[in-house]
């Protein structure tokens, strides 16, 4: 018996995600008292994978096939079923990112397993059960989902796990399956630019109608910066054009779950709140004490943004360089 991770990667980088489902799935397999193991696809360094024994992973599958270094969500969910049922997996584990959201409800599927959608604990295995909290409603309440099926399939929500490390390297098993030509052909790849993926970023600085126009982000790119952090917007800004769209977060956007999420000029509507209401930490800048995002914020500033976002960025400044 195994508990097999997804374990995701891009260009032979994996994600800080996968880093989280690593560490998750390796303490269900000590609550199991089984081992936990990992599954790669595409081409990625040797030396990469080995080293993700110090997050916990115990041996790695990898099926190194020119093929599966684009994500086709068929493709990937066959391989990793597959390896689910030769290596005698009980429990599947898979990010809640882009990636997993297209892949788990396969492999559920074709496994005929349980699947819980956005984890945010370890499951509670007293006496017989396997019970996993989740999130719901666009994070305003929690389920408690028992999962009776032999095979379970658990997808972990991004930030929802601390990421822990120890002395320690994996054993690299190198697979050579039949991959069959994908059906999905990737003419181009248009990268975004930035210091900070959104997806994966601890801190995100978002901007809303409140900075009045596209000219004014420069101070928002600088308290950005200044705090390593990747930027993002509300959706009426992203529709008028000011910033790109894969800036927007919020329900019909991104969803982020970063430790500190600060919101500039942002009223604070329920579509948006819905795609940022996991951040560990919320901080609302904003000169109307009326906006609603007050009631979600952890911490609030009642000011003009014009004056209060150029003195939190000099001050932050001056504790870097203390």
């Amino acid at each position: 018996m195994s508990v097999l991770i997804f374990i995701d990667q891009s260009e032979g980088s994996i994600k800080k995600s996968s880093l989280e489902a690593i560490t998750y799935g390796a303490a269900v397999a000590k609550q199991l008292n089984v081992s936990a193991e990992g599954i790669v696809l595409g081409t990625i360094a040797n030396d990469a994978l080995i080293q993700l024994g110090k997050y916990g992973v115990q041996k790695i599958h990898h099926i190194a096939n020119e093929k599966l270094n684009h994500v086709d969500a068929q493709l990937y969910a066959k391989q990793i079923a597959d390896t689910a049922i030769t290596n005698n997996a009980s429990v599947i584990i898979i990010s809640h990112n882009q990636t997993g959201k297209a892949i788990a409800g396969r492999v559920a599927a074709q496994l005929k397993a349980g699947l819980v959608a956005g984890a945010i604990a370890l499951p509670n295995t007293a006496g017989n059960g396997f019970v996993v909290k989740k999130s719901v409603f666009s994070g305003k309440a929690f389920a408690n989902v028992n999962i009776t099926s032999a095979i379970k399939v658990i997808s972990l929500n991004p930030n929802s796990f601390h990421i822990s490390q120890s002395e320690g390297t994996a054993e690299l098993v190198t697979v050579n399956a039949n991959i069959a030509e994908p059906k999905v052909k990737v003419t181009a790849v248009n990268k975004v630019s930035g210091e900070v993926p959104l997806t994966e970023a601890e801190i995100v600085v978002s901007g809303g109608r409140g900075l009045k126009g596209p000219e004014n982000w420069t101070m928002l790119e600088e308290l950005a910066k200044t705090l390593h952090a990747a930027t993002a917007c509300s959706r009426p800004v992203a529709d008028a054009h000011w910033r790109p769209h894969h800036e927007h977060v919020g329900q019909t956007g991104i969803q982020v779950a970063p430790n500190l999420y600060i919101a500039i000029g942002i009223s604070g509507a329920i579509q948006h709140l819905a795609g940022v209401n996991r951040s560990k930490v919320i901080v609302v800048i904003n000169k109307d004490p009326e906006a609603p995002f007050f009631k979600a914020a952890d911490y609030g500033i009642v000011g003009d943004a014009f004056e209060v976002v150029p003195k939190l960025t000099d001050e932050i400044k001056k504790l870097k360089n203390a």
